[in-house]
C-alpha cells in the first residue's frame, strides 16, 4: 500500500462541505467520477458499517473508524463488494483490508475550506485515483460553493 494525498480549497464552510461530502444526493453526484450510480450505503457514525457501491453490485465493505461531522471522517476498508457478495478474505478482498480514506476539514478563512484527503492505496489502482480523485474534488468544490 501506498499513501496518497488529495486537496482541495473550497469556498464554503467545512459545515457545508461536510453536508456535501456525506449527503444523500450530494455523495452520488461528487462520486460520480469513479463510478455513474455511486452510492454509500452508512449513517456515517462511528464504529458504523459502510457499503460503497457503483450502482452495479461492485465496490467496498468499509467501518467509519471515526466521525466528526465539519472537521474528520476515517474510513476504514476491510475488502471488496463484488456482484452484492462482501469478501474481506480473499486474496483481492485482502488487499484492501487495513486500508484508511481519511478527510481532513480544515479552516482556511472565514468561508473557505481545505479539504484534504488521505489515503492508503493499492498501487494497482494508483493511476486511476489520481486522474479520478481530483475530478470528484472539482465536482464536491461547485457542489459546496453553489
Amino acid at each position: 500500500m501506498k499513501k496518497v494525498e488529495y486537496s482541495i480549497i473550497i469556498n464554503a464552510t467545512p459545515e457545508k462541505v461536510w453536508d456535501v461530502i456525506t449527503g444523500k444526493g450530494s455523495y452520488e453526484l461528487w462520486t460520480a467520477p469513479f463510478a455513474e450510480g455511486s452510492t454509500a450505503q452508512t449513517d456515517w457514525k462511528k464504529g458504523s458499517k459502510a457499503i460503497f457501491s457503483d450502482g452495479k453490485g461492485n465496490g467496498m465493505v468499509s467501518e467509519i473508524a471515526e466521525s466528526i461531522p465539519g472537521k474528520f471522517l476515517s474510513i476504514h476498508h476491510l475488502g471488496e463488494v463484488k456482484d452484492g457478495v462482501e469478501d474481506t478474505t480473499t486474496y483481492e478482498g485482502e488487499q484492501w483490508g487495513d486500508a484508511l480514506e481519511n478527510y481532513t476539514l480544515k479552516v482556511v478563512n472565514s468561508n473557505q475550506t481545505l479539504w484534504l484527503v488521505e489515503m492508503d492505496m493499492n498501487e494497482d489502482y494508483l493511476e486511476y485515483m489520481n486522474s479520478t480523485w481530483p475530478l470528484a474534488l472539482q465536482k464536491a468544490k461547485e457542489l459546496a460553493e453553489k
